[in-house]
């Protein structure tokens, strides 16, 4: 059976955007209870050349939301990642699960047989939907998110791979 349009990206969001907003929570109460200050972490980073944890959550909402978007719109960009909190960063993984639950199933599924455009500075590189979203989209999500999570435990957030898969389809 073919895998829908929806599932493959909207699908995989919902569930991997969710467990990430869990992974968050982890976070936010392990640095709490040990004092940490979690402006510490935002600026942390996995080794001196690789771009920070708040990059990295952000970008969870760049190749989520901002895919979905590029979907609908037929155009990605690079975002502006400007400065937030920890806690800014944490609402802002609320609000893309939301925004994403609010998509219409059998509306987004038409966008399947649309084209993205990566458009960066001079470039652009077209794509059709599907091929965006598995050779660009999802593999960018996956390591952003990856990245992001590796960072946390790396600061000592009690955190396993149940966490990053989150709640599991039967």
């Amino acid at each position: 059976m073919p895998v829908s349009f929806y599932d493959l990206t909207i699908g995989t969001y919902l569930r991997t955007v969710g467990a990430f907003a869990g992974i968050l929570q982890k976070g936010a109460d392990h640095f709490g209870a040990e004092g940490i200050d979690p402006a510490e972490i935002v600026e942390a980073r996995l080794i001196p050349d690789m771009a920070n944890f708040h990059f990295q959550a952000t970008s969870v909402t760049h190749h989520s939301l901002g895919a979905v978007r590029a979907f609908e719109s037929g155009e990605f960009r690079p975002p502006s990642y400007e400065a937030c909190s920890y806690a800014e960063l944490q609402e802002m993984t609320r609000t893309t699960l939301a925004e994403l639950q609010s998509r219409d199933r059998d509306a987004f599924e038409k966008l399947g047989s649309g084209e993205v455009v990566f458009k960066m500075r001079s470039a652009e590189i077209p794509f059709t939907a599907e091929s965006f979203a598995l050779s660009f989209s999802l593999p960018n999500f996956y390591f952003h998110t990856t990245t992001a999570y590796d960072i946390l435990r790396m600061k000592g957030v009690p955190l396993g791979k149940m966490d990053f898969l989150g709640a599991l389809k039967g």
